[in-house]
């Protein structure tokens, strides 16, 4: 972990609180509507147009395992720079929180047994865990 403190993005998927840090992100959207793309990866629900660019909308829930319905109300959307392929990429979630600093001392690595390449550790905050997510590394597999 970095010695700096750093700022995430906490956004609900299903039951649990998620985050990732504020330095990926460009804007954060309502839902619209998706167009679907034949034969795209179950994880890529469509695309929608955003400010005049394709974007490709993901549902983490389908990356991460989560076995939720909830209905998601908000996209989060990523620099373009984060993909190995620089296409603008937004994620499907539940709810977003809040903008919250990181102390590192609150930070634990990756839980034994995780996808340690998208998982950048566990954030200790009194109210319960919150998972620190790299979206780099999940648009990079």
């Amino acid at each position: 972990m970095s010695d700096s403190t750093g700022q995430v993005l906490e956004f609900d998927l299903g039951e649990e609180t998620y985050c990732v840090s504020i330095d990926y992100v460009t804007e954060i959207v309502d839902v619209g509507e998706l167009t679907t793309v034949p034969n795209s990866p179950r994880h890529v629900k469509g695309v929608m147009d955003l400010r005049g660019r394709t974007t490709a909308i993901v549902d983490p829930k389908v990356v991460f395992d989560i076995g939720d319905d909830g209905e998601a109300r908000r996209i989060v959307v990523f620099d373009p720079d984060i993909a190995a392929d620089q296409e603008a990429a937004g994620w499907l979630v539940d709810e977003v929180r809040q903008v919250r600093g990181v102390n590192p001392e609150n930070v634990d690595s990756s839980p034994a047994g995780t996808d340690a390449s998208s998982i950048r550790g566990v954030i200790k905050r009194d109210e319960g865990f919150v998972i620190w997510v790299d979206p780099a590394a999940v648009h990079a597999e």
